[in-house]
């Protein structure tokens, strides 16, 4: 059997030697080819310990259509595209039916049960659910749209939906919007943002995730954090993980638009006075915030870089910044490419 951990023990009847006995469901790493690229994904199966070695796992029929959703998400996550719990998400925002989804963005009505099920979404549709994902205004737009597609009441019901977020959205919306902003130019992925698009959503998990594990987090501090969360996402994985671009300053690396970065909504930073009576910004965990977006791999490169960063002062940080081929290959205001992150120093 194949390196797996165990998860939990079942009894049941075995297919594979027809008693009914403990079977161990267990978990494991595996590979599949998507659309003719090699993905990994989590799998899980049931191991017999009864049965020949040749013959001793299995699966039921929901366990297999789970295994080959997490493949497809695998993929999903490789190409930047939304997985299929962030699809239900979507639409469990909203209040909609898979039916609703697809009716309101002028969709087949099985597209959406397809697209959290079993088939992957091409780009354009992507862009489509990302444009209402967070942001009610452009779904009120397509709710009007295809308004003739929904009963008067129905209609009715989902637009109070989407005026209650849109109330609800706020600060928030018009925050992420800034900062959205301040990516225009780098939308594609490229060199500059480690070949992933700008993911406000993770961004602000972990922020709030090293926050959990740092108590005097300040914002020199943090830039400084989450350019290596990135270099080392890129360097283990082939791409960064906030889709984040970042400057060559004279206090290390900086995010673009890190300003309008520091009043995300769903962040909690607040400015407090150092002892010399400067202001600073400190940054707090965030309460409630959901740390699912983040897959566990991504979490073990997070919490290396806690692990290294931890005790650091600022100008420590800083200064050990000030060593990276990265930062020394650049010049004050120039974009620091990832394809430097294969020099970074590894702790």
């Amino acid at each position: 059997m194949e390196t797996s951990t165990l998860i939990r023990k079942v009894y049941m009847d075995c297919p594979m030697c027809d008693k009914t006995h403990e079977v161990e469901e267990r978990k494991r790493f595996a590979t599949m080819i998507l659309k003719g690229e090699e993905v990994t994904y989590e799998e899980r199966f049931y191991f017999c310990a009864n049965a020949d070695a040749d013959e001793n796992e299995f699966e039921t029929g929901s366990m297999t259509n789970a295994n080959l959703l997490n493949a497809r998400n695998a993929y999903r996550k490789k190409h930047g595209l939304l997985t299929s719990d962030e699809i239900v998400a979507i639409r469990e925002n909203y209040g909609l039916s898979q039916v609703d989804l697809a009716r309101l963005l002028g969709w087949g009505e099985a597209t959406i049960s397809r697209y959290e099920s079993k088939a992957i979404q091409d780009e354009a549709y992507d862009i489509m659910l990302r444009l209402i994902k967070d942001n009610p205004l452009i779904a009120l737009e397509f709710l009007k749209k295809n308004a003739a597609k929904f009963p008067a009441q129905k209609k009715a019901e989902i637009r109070a939906k989407m005026v209650e977020k849109l109330d609800s959205y706020g600060k928030e919306y018009l925050t992420r919007r800034a900062f959205e902003g301040e990516y225009a130019d780098f939308e594609d992925p490229s060199d500059a943002n480690g070949f992933m698009i700008l993911d406000i959503d993770k961004i602000e998990a972990v922020i709030s995730y090293i926050a959990e594990s740092i108590s005097d987090l300040f914002k020199v501090k943090l830039m400084k954090m989450l350019w290596y969360v990135d270099v080392f996402s890129y360097k283990r994985n082939g791409h960064a993980m906030t889709g984040m671009v970042y400057r060559h300053n004279t206090m290390g690396a900086l995010p673009v638009g890190h300003y309008r970065l520091m009043n995300l909504e769903n962040l909690n930073v607040r400015e407090e006075e150092s002892y010399n009576y400067n202001s600073m910004l400190h940054i707090y965990p965030t309460k409630g915030m959901d740390y699912s977006i983040l897959s566990a791999d991504e979490k073990k490169i997070i919490d290396k870089v806690i692990k290294k960063f931890k005790n650091y002062k600022a100008k420590d940080i800083v200064e050990y910044m000030h060593e990276e081929k990265a930062y020394i290959a650049t010049k004050p205001g120039e974009i620091i490419p990832f394809s430097l992150a294969k020099e970074v120093r590894d702790f």
